[in-house]
């Protein structure tokens, strides 16, 4: 341990007396280990951190891909695929037997009243087993449990989120009985959820949960479902029983789904086609692991995440390379001191713990000054993060993410310290201690120089690729054809129903509430709409068409908005044929829509469907008339086809909970944010505003994540780049420091300097050449993995590849342009008196 401590005290010696080499070494090292550790912890939290609950390696995700006529109603728990009718739920909560219990959970927008404040916010419905199964403890008060599970409007109890506990109501420890009005409803306050627990869905962070059996209570505008089979909407989990695996338990569990989808759901559906009804029949329950919960978020973000590690990764290489290129650098000015020293009897052995000492304490001093960097890093990535993710995103370093840094650091010690320390720790102390200087370069360490300088070349290029994809990408995105004019036009929405409005008293609110809008100076039009467009926020539905027979299950479901007078004039889409909604579609007149073009395209009603009949779902009675028809436009996102729509008018659907207004303006929509605020508060003051927001605001916030990506991708080849010059420009800068004797020889014997100037330059370009082709083989195989998640081109696009080319010659030319330089600049005698 005595000659440990002192290589240590040796090796700091060593440092401080070349404060410049470590400190672009610590720097270096700092900013790689630094920006892995945030990125790290951003792909821990979202992708990889489990439930904060008991055993959560025991709990399991259901999923019944396959047909699902009727309704389905999917929020950011999961796809369609995951989602289960009130009716199933309890069929399978009575039978199973491979579970110790099973639960089901949907979150739904609230409105939360305690005291004299209200808030918006989110509520998640919970079945009697939720906290049971997840194995949790109350902060405060109980959780709720089998008693809160009765019938439809029981147990009017809710359990508050600790964050929203701690937030709106300061932590009070005598919340206990007291009241909490939700959407208008009072509900009992019973307990607190335990710290640190957000619900099962990353990205939504409850204020409260409440028993799943207020659901309709709780949104008045929801039918009764508690027997409709055909009404999908709950995402259900379970925790094994000790000693069961899931392929058992899925077994297990598609026995008592197989008979009751064939002997009771399938005769519910006759209107199926044999093959439908095959194909309906045939479904079966998938289960998945359940540990980091059931998001949507999470999975999406997962490749892109993992690509974005991947990036950081290869900034921390070209890093480790650089360092690695200095320590070699370094080792053949301490040639003559190894030399010495192992003529004195210092043994290979010795002499490796000595360097290896030396590259622990750079590593370990540039993962101390990355920690502090990391959460910078961090905290300046958290108000960027998409909307999706931020609510869900905890600033700071956990365990998981410093043990990680720790074992980056490690591996970079390893990896820029070995190759240097081996080359020391061999030399020939006889040829070493010959030379005229003392200092001895090894071809294999100066071919090694070159070869790292090859691989920063080649990461430098992938990373530039990739940074390339996300943004050409993030520009299709934006450049997308919407259908709509959307630069002059300012979007709010409102919920009066949480505000406790009857459905008379809101319809009367959204009527006056139109024209008031519309009298705005400024403002040319208003409309309305049930759903928000462009917030990944949709409504399906299964149709019946005239003509038509059963449709295959993945086109029954078509998208569906409720709209108000003025709504495709005020939204730029055109009127193609037929008539706009009018006033005259009131309650108890005839049922009308407007379809769109795609609509009409896919269901085959050839050049004008006015006057055709549709229906929701099965009816034998197409009750609804086809009155106009509309250009095609996007609904709920930018990527992939416009999807078929119809419309219907809001006048005729007198049940609409909340109401998205449109206004077109003549002048900014920014300009008329405070005029729509007063408008809004003089009828009701109390009444939130939400999504107040310019329109291509809201498409901003639509592409946030693939923003975020794009920008992260870009800075770290930016880096990654800048490392790779800084790399290069030291290769150089050796050489010539190691040739200028050669050199000013050259020079005398006549050697004109441009023909040297070539030379360099020549090594410049070999070392870009196969560097670069090397990272385009690279960055082929990375665009192929990032191909799922890019938008409007392959992960080989040529203009992406081409411009990564172009800026790295251009950056290699920079890195050359001072060494090229210095070599036409050479003093012939000078340099023949270098040695």
């Amino acid at each position: 341990m005595g000659s440990f401590f002192a290589d240590v005290r040796y090796g700091l010696r060593g440092l401080l007396a070349r404060p410049v080499l470590t400190l672009v070494a610590v720097a270096s090292l700092a900013l790689g280990i630094g920006v892995n550790t945030a990125i790290y912890s951003l792909y821990h939290q979202v992708v990889m951190r489990p439930l904060p609950v008991g055993a959560p390696e025991r709990l399991v995700n259901l999923s019944a891909p396959g047909p699902k006529p009727g309704n389905t109603s999917t929020n950011m728990a999961g796809p369609r695929e995951d989602i289960f009718s009130y009716p199933m739920f309890r069929d399978l909560e009575r039978a199973q037997t491979p579970f110790e219990g099973l639960a089901a959970h949907t979150s739904i927008p609230a409105s939360l009243a305690y005291g004299d404040t209200t808030t918006t916010g989110r509520a998640t419905l919970v079945s009697g087993a939720y906290f049971r199964v997840l194995g949790l403890a109350p902060a405060l008060g109980r959780l709720l449990g089998a008693a809160d599970d009765g019938a439809a409007g029981s147990a009017p109890h809710a359990v508050l989120g600790y964050d929203y506990w701690q937030r709106a109501l300061g932590g009070a420890p005598d919340v206990i009985g007291r009241m909490l009005r939700i959407n208008g409803q009072g509900l009992t306050i019973v307990g607190v959820a335990p710290r640190g627990f957000a619900g099962t869905t990353f990205g939504v962070r409850p204020d409260a949960f409440v028993p799943m059996t207020q659901r309709w209570a709780l949104l008045r505008r929801a039918p009764d479902e508690t027997t409709d089979r055909t009404s999908y909407w709950m995402y259900l989990f379970a925790r094994l029983k000790p000693g069961i695996d899931i392929a058992r338990a899925q077994a297990d569990l598609n026995g008592i789904y197989g008979p009751i989808v064939r002997e009771v759901e399938l005769p519910l559906n006759s209107a199926l086609d044999p093959a439908q009804k095959a194909e309906f029949a045939a479904r079966r329950v998938e289960l998945a692991p359940g540990a980091r919960g059931q998001s949507t978020a999470a999975r999406n973000a997962a490749l892109p995440l993992a690509l974005l590690l991947g990036a950081a990764t290869l900034v921390l290489v070209v890093a480790c390379l650089n360092i690695a290129n200095l320590l070699l650098a370094r080792g053949a000015a301490r040639a003559s001191e190894i030399a010495l020293r192992a003529s004195i009897g210092a043994s290979r052995a010795r002499l490796l713990r000595q360097l290896g000492v030396e590259a622990a304490l750079l590593g370990l001093l540039g993962a101390a000054a990355s920690l502090p960097l990391a959460g910078a890093t961090i905290a300046l990535l958290a108000p960027s993060l998409p909307m999706s993710g931020a609510e869900s995103f905890t600033v700071g370093l956990d365990g998981a993410t410093l043990r990680f840094t720790a074992a980056v650091a490690l591996a970079t010690t390893a990896l820029f310290g070995l190759f240097p320390a081996l080359q020391l720790a061999h030399v020939q102390p006889i040829a070493v201690l010959r030379s005229a200087t003392g200092a001895s370069t090894s071809r294999v360490a100066a071919r090694f120089r070159n070869v790292l300088a090859v691989a920063q070349v080649a990461v430098s290029m992938a990373s530039l690729v990739l940074a390339g994809l996300f943004l050409r990408s993030l520009i299709n995105l934006q450049r997308v054809e919407l259908g709509m004019a959307m630069d002059q036009v300012l979007t709010l929405s409102i919920s009066p129903e949480r505000n406790g409005y009857t459905h008379e008293r809101a319809t009367r609110l959204y009527d006056t509430l139109e024209e008031d809008l519309a009298a705005i100076p400024g403002v040319t039009s208003v409309a309305s709409s049930q759903v928000l467009l462009l917030a990944h926020d949709e409504w399906s539905s299964t149709v019946s068409i005239e003509g038509q027979a059963a449709l295959p299950a993945e086109e029954r479901g078509v998208p569906y908005n409720l709209v108000g007078l003025g709504y495709f004039r005020t939204l730029g889409i055109p009127l193609l044929s037929g008539r706009d909604f009018q006033r005259s579609d009131a309650p108890g007149t005839p049922k009308v829509a407007i379809v769109n073009r795609r609509f009409v395209e896919r269901y085959g009603l050839g050049t004008n469907p006015v006057g055709k009949r549709i229906a929701f779902g099965d009816q034998a009675e197409l009750d609804i008339e086809i009155v106009g028809l509309v250009g095609d436009s996007k609904y709920s996102d930018l990527r992939g086809e416009t999807p078929p729509q119809f419309f219907l008018p809001r006048r005729q659907d007198r049940a609409l909970g909340s109401m998205r207004f449109y206004l077109r303006t003549a002048a900014a929509p920014e300009a008329i944010l405070g005029a729509a605020k007063a408008a809004v508060a003089r009828h009701d003051a109390s009444l939130p505003l939400e999504e107040l927001r310019t329109m291509p605001q809201q498409i901003d916030v639509l592409l946030s994540a693939d923003r975020f990506v794009g920008k992260l991708a870009l800075a770290f080849a930016a880096l990654a780049t800048a490392l790779a010059a800084l790399g290069l420009y030291g290769v150089l800068n050796y050489m010539l420091a190691q040739r200028t004797r050669e050199i000013g020889l050259r020079l005398a014997l006549g050697a004109a300097p441009r023909r040297l100037r070539r030379m360099v330059l020549g090594q410049v370009g070999r070392m870009t050449l196969v560097g670069g082709t090397l990272g385009l083989l690279a960055a082929l195989g990375v665009g192929r993995a990032a191909s799922t998640v890019l938008y409007g081109l392959e992960g080989h696009d040529p203009t992406v590849l081409a411009a990564a080319c172009g800026v790295l010659a251009v950056v290699a030319l920079l890195a050359s342009w001072l060494p090229v330089r210095r070599v036409g600049r050479i003093d012939p005698m000078a340099a023949l008196r270098h040695d």
